[in-house]
């Protein structure tokens, strides 16, 4: 298979679910996807996946582009692969904070509430399927809920899959625009392909994000937030505690958690145009995963933080594949 196609080739399945959190009121929802022909449920071929601080699932792991998602692809691979938006994303519950203006509460939904409620997800798979571990992704901020949450938990994580996880940095991180934080932001997907393409290159920003991928990718966006039609027309509503949470932590020298603590394998994928997780950032985070059972970094060309919907996503993709699809024995069993 070369690096760029791939065709579905089997049926997949596909259910929602909604859950309850651990806090009274609030219901988190989970998206599923797995083969028609799945029967056996196992640790190794079990995968919960978290988005980043801005776009919940819908708009991040399953927009279907050139056919398929990257849910898709997954299931198509033999994987069940449950995908969870945290509260105020997508299909969960959003706090009643969220209904009023941004400027009425502080930052909503910080990273720690964020690991509470992936821990949720996590528990409710082991229960439905009854299973006792599963594969755990995450990108950007959701790289830091599954880690935090591994290095926590790591009795129930087979593998940690990491793509462009945020780490401590000296400079300022592009997300965080500076000023009051209200506890929410309202960020108009339609006009962010600008500052999308911006991070490549001048002469490679052409073809990054194939005809037509953009367009599906911000109706696909639009439709996670059911306000964007009415109260904030072409608008999603993303939380700012993640954005707090960067102030607080990642840019005073200071770790939400301790990567060390994780013990499982560690898969980092990383594209080499990412300003938002520059590569010296990557490094640092990757050497500072001293505990893991093994760890592995892919990194590949020709991509910014939002490879995962670009024309290189496949390899990233594939990269994840591949590192579940090998046999691990944790030591002692």
């Amino acid at each position: 298979m070369s690096n760029n196609t791939f065709k579905k080739s089997i049926n997949i399945v596909s259910e929602n679910f909604n859950i309850a959190s651990d806090t009274p009121g609030i219901e988190l929802s989970i998206r599923n996807k797995r083969p028609a022909s799945m029967t056996v449920f196992s640790n190794e071929k079990t995968i919960v996946m978290v988005h980043g601080a801005t776009y919940p699932v819908g708009s991040l792991y399953d927009v279907e582009l050139d056919g398929f998602t990257f849910l898709d692809y997954l299931a198509s691979h033999g994987y069940d692969v449950y995908a969870v938006d945290v509260r105020g994303y997508g299909g969960s519950t959003r706090p009643p904070e969220m209904e009023q203006p941004a400027d009425q509460n502080p930052p909503l939904v910080r990273t720690e509430t964020g690991v509470r409620d992936f821990g949720s997800a996590v528990d409710f798979v082991l229960k439905h399927r009854n299973l006792t571990k599963v594969n755990v992704l995450g990108m950007s901020w959701g790289g830091t809920v599954a880690g935090a949450y591994t290095s926590l938990n790591n009795d129930k994580v087979n593998k940690l899959s990491l793509i462009a996880p945020q780490w401590l940095s000296t400079k300022p991180i592009p997300i965080d625009t500076g000023g009051p934080l209200g506890s929410y932001r309202l960020v108009p997907a339609g006009t962010t392909k600008e500052r999308w393409l911006s991070a490549a290159p001048e002469g490679k920003r052409d073809g990054l994000i194939p005809e037509g991928w953009f367009e599906k990718w911000v109706e696909a966006t639009l439709a996670t937030d059911p306000n964007n039609k009415t109260v904030h027309p072409e608008h999603i509503r993303a939380t700012n505690g993640p954005i707090l949470d960067i102030r607080e932590y990642w840019t005073v020298g200071k770790a939400f958690y301790e990567p060390k603590a994780i013990t499982v394998p560690v898969l980092l994928v990383h594209a080499e145009w990412d300003i938002d997780v520059p590569l010296e950032l990557a490094q640092n985070f990757f050497t500072s995963l001293t505990g893991a059972a093994y760890r592995r970094w892919v990194e590949i060309g020709e991509g910014t933080h939002m490879v995962l919907l670009e024309k290189n996503r496949l390899q990233a993709f594939q990269a994840v594949q591949s590192f579940l699809d090998e046999a691990y024995t944790p030591a002692g069993q």
